[in-house]
């Protein structure tokens, strides 16, 4: 989903700054969509500070944050699950929007209508995971349904303190990605567009709101 968002992006005539955290399939990745790879792990604030310092140099602002990076953790029966397990997900999903959020404020505030899009996750909303009639009811996981419902509070309180940017959550649908080991119905273009969409909304354009390609998500 991150790299396709990443060429839609770079397609519309983007600068976009591709993070990965191996500098080689980061590489890899970036060129053949026209992307500028990014060393950033956003487990290491080393890592993130570092990124953050290449981006202030070259461009002196960043116009739009898409925090996508996001792991599933171990898959275990939820009595089974400890709190490393956990701490594991949480490290990348939660700790690490925030890691990165804080450090790049400065070159958000710098842009004229900055935006941030989380990507979160039908499995991270109370209401579509307790509807017998959605999909998501039927899966039970502790660490990444959890991750991402704390992912969609840090939108919600980031669009509150901070009114002057555009701060969403969204929810691609279950899209075929190492994630789910392409178990996914969606394509990665399927996914990534309400991404992108949010990504490039005006700077009236909603904040503070969880949304899908069919519209507002109930959180």
């Amino acid at each position: 989903l991150g790299r396709e968002t990443a060429r839609q992006l770079a397609a519309a005539g983007h600068t976009v700054y591709l993070g990965a955290r191996d500098e080689q399939r980061g590489q890899e990745a970036a060129a053949p969509i026209g992307a500028r790879p990014l060393l950033l792990d956003v487990t290491s604030d080393e890592s993130v500070q570092a990124a953050a310092k290449r981006i202030r140099a070259e461009a002196g602002r960043l116009d739009v944050l898409v925090n996508n990076a996001g792991i599933s953790g171990a898959r275990k029966p939820p009595g089974e699950v400890t709190a490393d397990d956990l701490r594991t997900v949480y490290e990348t999903n939660v700790f690490g929007l925030v890691r990165v959020t804080q450090a790049v404020l400065p070159l958000l505030a710098a842009s004229a209508a900055p935006v941030i899009v989380n990507v979160s996750s039908g499995l991270g909303s109370l209401a579509v995971t307790t509807d017998p009639e959605r999909f998501e009811s039927t899966i039970t996981s502790l660490a990444y349904t959890s991750s991402k419902s704390a992912v969609n509070m840090l939108t919600s309180q980031y669009a509150k303190a901070y009114p002057a940017m555009r701060i969403n959550a969204v929810d691609p649908g279950y899209t075929a990605t190492d994630l789910n080991d392409h178990r996914g119905t969606q394509t990665v273009a399927e996914g990534a567009e309400i991404i992108v969409r949010m990504a490039t909304i005006a700077p009236n354009g909603p904040t503070g709101g969880y949304f899908s390609s069919a519209g507002p998500v109930p959180w």
